[in-house]
């Protein structure tokens, strides 16, 4: 019995150093990282210094634009430190960024949102695949997954762009997009008296 005993004991002195949280996968804001919610509560779960994580990320990313959504892999380990890994910013925003719009389209597939040529498409990619996730990816492939993604979003890849011809269209897709924020926020707005 006492054979037993020793063994359970030493399973417990085994098992108390098994850490079962889980990696923290969010977006920060560059350079903004604060210890209000979200990012405080995500954090003081995990019983990860706030403070110290807060200045920790905003000194490596200082160099940024600040209020670039970063994507953060947070794991924490059993002495109450942590591993931070920073990706470079989402697929969607570096395309958007590229094409100039704020948001993309609300029907995808029927609708042009933007556009970029091919070469932006390129460089986004030669970031893109720097990113942990990516490594093992070619560039063929980073850039069909781009291509895909920016068919999500509504922007068309062409080989050329007329800078005037696209401001122009840009100036166009704003009336657009004032009409869908408009009609939304009219859905919105009767969704709130049907069930007010």
């Amino acid at each position: 019995m006492s054979k037993a005993a020793g063994k359970l004991k030493t399973l417990k002195k085994t098992a108390d150093k098994i850490t079962h949280t889980t990696k923290l996968r969010t977006n920060i804001p560059a350079g903004m990282a604060a210890a209000g919610p979200p990012l405080g509560p995500m954090l003081g779960q995990r019983a990860i210094n706030i403070a110290a994580f807060c200045k920790d990320f905003n000194t490596k990313t200082s160099e940024m634009k600040e209020g670039v959504p970063l994507p953060c892999r947070i794991t924490m380990n059993s002495d109450r430190s942590y591993n931070l890994v920073i990706h470079h910013p989402p697929a969607t925003f570096l395309l958007k960024q590229a094409a100039g719009i704020q948001r993309g389209t609300m029907t995808p597939g029927h609708e042009v949102a933007g556009m970029i040529t091919l070469k932006h498409l390129y460089e986004i990619a030669a970031i893109k695949i720097q990113d942990p996730p990516n490594v093992m990816l070619t560039m063929k492939q980073m850039c069909e997954m781009l291509i895909g993604i920016a068919r999500t979003c509504g922007i068309k890849i062409v080989r050329d762009l007329d800078p005037t011809e696209y401001a122009k269209f840009l100036e166009e897709r704003k009336v657009i997009v004032e009409d869908q924020r408009r009609e939304l926020q009219e859905k919105r707005e009767a969704k709130m008296l049907r069930t007010g």
